[in-house]
């Protein structure tokens, strides 16, 4: 899963993936309208080499430009039946035993009673986090509980997201989980695939939120696939045949760059874009 979503303001202009070893390549779409390749490797091999790059054209005005319905203007607010009915899986909290725990970090911010604007009430809850808890890059599977994230005052994008995400179906809202690319000018050299969350509002659609940051997410902000659980969008999965401990480890370089158009656009300009993504997973037993 690392081929970008295209959406009205994103546009891809080539795409190519290399494998080192002979296989069979095969797309589908799942029930997210994600893009899943499935590979199969047909010889064994020690190392496995899957490489893919992406030419992206960006093209949004201004990516808040957008309005929430009157009726969804202020929190607290309920979905009309038919959009509850599609979001239903996307509003129910996962981790139904953490549900005190956000209850009670949530109650500065919104407790029952009290009537604020529902972006800025996620805005809030986006800057929160960001401000009260640090950012840790965990090499560990999975992903930490959203009370665990409280009580260790620390996480990953990912541990962000999902107390994000759980917080916003603790209020009824339907939120799910973002995997993607990530451009910044701020940074160079070597990266790692970002992740980030959406709430559905009613007027506006899907809005990102990136907790990790504090800030919305706009052009800069390359969409992958998008999943009710964090768990389920792992850019390589996969199976192999062997002895139970040939695995040895993975390796994965991402390269996030902005080339100019022809029309000679600088990083300031933010109407148009064209980022490039380069990841390369290596797989290595033994």
């Amino acid at each position: 899963m690392m081929r970008p979503r295209e959406s009205h303001a994103l546009a891809l202009e080539s795409c190519s993936f290399q494998v080192s070893l002979p296989h069979e390549m095969r797309w589908i779409k799942d029930v997210q309208e994600n893009n899943i390749c499935f590979v199969d490797i047909k010889v064994t091999s020690a190392k496995l080499v899957i490489e893919a790059d992406f030419m992206l054209h960006i093209q949004e005005d201004n990516p808040f430009h957008f309005t929430i319905a009157p009726e969804a203007a202020d929190y607290p607010f309920s979905y009309d039946q038919d959009v509850m009915a599609q979001l239903r899986p996307l509003n129910h909290n996962l981790y139904v035993r953490d549900v005190d725990a956000i209850r009670d970090w949530l109650h500065p911010l919104w407790h029952p009673g009290k009537r604020v604007g529902t972006l800025d009430l996620l805005q809030q809850i986006n800057s929160h986090i960001y401000g009260t808890l640090g950012y840790r890059r965990r090499l560990e599977r999975g992903v930490q509980s959203p009370a665990e994230t409280l009580e260790k005052k620390s996480g990953s994008c990912r541990d962000f997201a999902t107390l994000f995400i759980e917080t916003c179906r603790f209020l009824g809202l339907g939120a799910r989980f973002v995997s993607g690319y990530m451009y910044s000018p701020d940074i160079t050299g070597r990266m790692s695939m970002h992740g980030w969350a959406e709430t559905y509002l009613p007027g506006a659609g899907w809005i990102g939120f990136d907790p990790s940051w504090g800030i919305l997410a706009d052009l800069h902000y390359v969409a992958v696939a998008v999943s009710r659980n964090s768990e389920h969008v792992p850019p390589i999965s996969g199976t192999y045949t062997g002895p139970p401990r040939a695995f040895i480890r993975s390796d994965v370089d991402l390269y996030v760059t902005r080339l100019h158009d022809a029309g000679g656009m600088s990083d300031h300009d933010s109407s148009a874009s064209q980022p490039q993504a380069t990841q390369s997973q290596t797989l290595i037993a033994g």
